[in-house]
């Protein structure tokens, strides 16, 4: 095993504002990207931690597009969507107000779906700047806030509503919930929704397996009393059955949201405890710790990007980062 981070917070220079570019005291190969495990094989040795952009409030919701080489993301309580250009490191608003969104992703034809949390719905951005309504109401009730998405590859569309987003002002506004909290799939044909899951106490981020036979699940209601783990679910046509336990040694703090690379290991983001565990851990197929990457804030969501699929971007409460990584995402 490789253990190269202290776990102090001074590794990071947190007294002084953290400049744009690498982390300080930067030296390959980066020891804040943790080995625990010889099956972690993602670490690329000459490659280092890069902040590429600061000055936000909550950072959340990475999702990037090839076609344009640009990376999106939301900063939920300035009521904005950002957009960073890999080319020049450019950034600039992509949209705003964005009703408080949340998680973004790609459909498989490139459109970008988004989860409002003020407006309560899951929306499509047409290639001509238009928004489709995908949905706002189950069962004639309004959402809670739905929180992250993910699209398979028959294009049916899976997210959460653990509704986050009603809980106060800072991401969205005050109001009364009228519907569980539940994860949803939306059929490609009917545009209908069912309900896969609904014994979650904050269902949150959900990312599948390489080969879509299992979805993984984040239930983060630590946040309301509840439990802080991933389940994993075998995946049956648009149902979900087995659920089980994939990992839940987080407490006391959480996990949020997450990704798997092309074999099969699931990355999520770390945080709201221990500054040592600020930033983003990586699970074997089987369920075991085997990487970390040590951020120096809280991390509450991540995603592959770049030419090559193998830049993996972390969204860390002010800021983004960003790492090379000799693995790639899976999708």
């Amino acid at each position: 095993m490789e253990h190269g981070f202290t776990g102090s917070p001074h590794d990071f220079g947190r007294h002084e504002p953290l400049p744009l570019g690498h982390l300080p005291a930067t030296r390959y190969p980066d020891t804040r990207v943790e080995a625990l495990d010889r099956r972690f094989t993602a670490r690329q040795g000459n490659a280092a931690i890069e902040r590429i952009a600061t000055g936000f409030r909550w950072a959340e919701g990475p999702v990037y597009f090839p076609a344009g080489r640009y990376l999106l993301w939301s900063d939920i309580p300035n009521n904005r969507i950002l957009r960073w250009l890999e080319d020049d490191g450019h950034v600039s608003v992509f949209r705003a107000p964005s009703n408080y969104t949340n998680g973004n992703t790609r459909d498989r034809q490139g459109r970008l779906l988004s989860c409002e949390h003020d407006a309560r719905r899951v929306t499509r951005t047409e290639f001509d700047g238009r928004i489709t309504v995908l949905i706002d109401r189950y069962d004639g009730k309004r959402l809670n806030a739905p929180n992250d998405i993910v699209v398979a590859s028959d294009d049916s569309i899976w997210f959460t509503d653990p509704g986050y987003g009603i809980d106060g002002p800072y991401e969205g506004h005050t109001a009364e919930s009228e519907v569980g909290r539940h994860v949803y799939r939306l059929d490609p044909a009917s545009g209908q929704a069912t309900i896969v899951a609904d014994d979650f106490v904050r269902p949150n981020g959900l990312a599948f397996s390489p080969d879509e036979k299992l979805l993984y699940i984040v239930d983060s209601g630590a946040t309301h009393g509840g439990p802080a783990h991933i389940r994993v679910f075998d995946v049956d046509g648009g149902k979900l059955r087995n659920g089980r336990v994939f990992a839940e040694d987080f407490a006391p703090g959480f996990t949020d949201g997450m990704r798997v690379d092309s074999e099969g290991n699931v990355w999520c983001s770390m945080g709201w405890a221990d500054p040592a565990e600020d930033g983003v851990r990586c699970y074997a197929p089987d369920g075991d710790l085997i990487g970390k990457i040590h951020l120096p804030e809280t991390c509450a969501n991540l995603c592959f990007g770049g030419a090559k699929k193998h830049r993996l971007f972390m969204a860390g409460s002010t800021s983004v980062y960003s790492v090379f990584l000799n693995t790639t995402g899976a999708v």
